[in-house]
């Protein structure tokens, strides 16, 4: 009886110092932040492009999102999504171009505006940020997208309603 109680102290200690290892090994990765496993932007059409050019808030935005795909170390990305969330505060107080003026384009800058605070909160616990990047990359792609089918919609809500 003696010696299964010091078996099992001497294995519970045995455990306990590993799980430490493991610990202190994930303090040291690397800091080079791995921004080919990121999804790539998508390619705005022509004619959303000519309707945005005419937006300096959302062009701002833009280039800070560009930025996000030139990040080096931690540190960088910190930079880049605290540039970012200045540059969605000032969009989204902005006055939204007429052909954007929409409920469901306001929805997508909501829902990036969330992922952003997402990668950002997930920063300051010192928490994996590349699967909230991602999802902040396809929200930011998902309102791109909202842009070029606002665009491209020919159809006239009013006469379908009066109707």
């Amino acid at each position: 009886m003696g010696r299964s109680i010091i078996f099992v102290v001497f294995a519970f200690i045995l455990f306990s110092c590993s799980q430490d290892k493991k610990e202190e090994m994930k303090g040291n990765v690397s800091d080079v932040f791995p921004v080919e496993k990121l999804p790539k932007l998508m390619n705005i059409s022509q004619n959303a492009r000519d309707v945005l050019k005419d937006w300096p808030e959302y062009n701002a935005l833009e280039t800070s999102i560009k930025a996000l795909y030139t990040v080096k170390n931690d540190e960088g990305l910190s930079v880049v999504i605290e540039d970012l969330v200045e540059k969605q505060k000032l969009l989204e107080a902005s006055e939204f171009p007429s052909t954007y003026d929409t409920p469901q384009v306001k929805s997508r800058l909501k829902v990036f505006k969330t992922y952003i605070l997402k990668v950002k909160a997930n920063m300051g616990y010192g928490i994996e940020t590349l699967t909230p990047l991602g999802e902040m990359v396809g929200a930011y792609n998902a309102m791109s997208d909202q842009f070029m089918v606002t665009v491209n919609n020919t159809l006239d809500t009013l006469k379908l309603l009066d109707e």
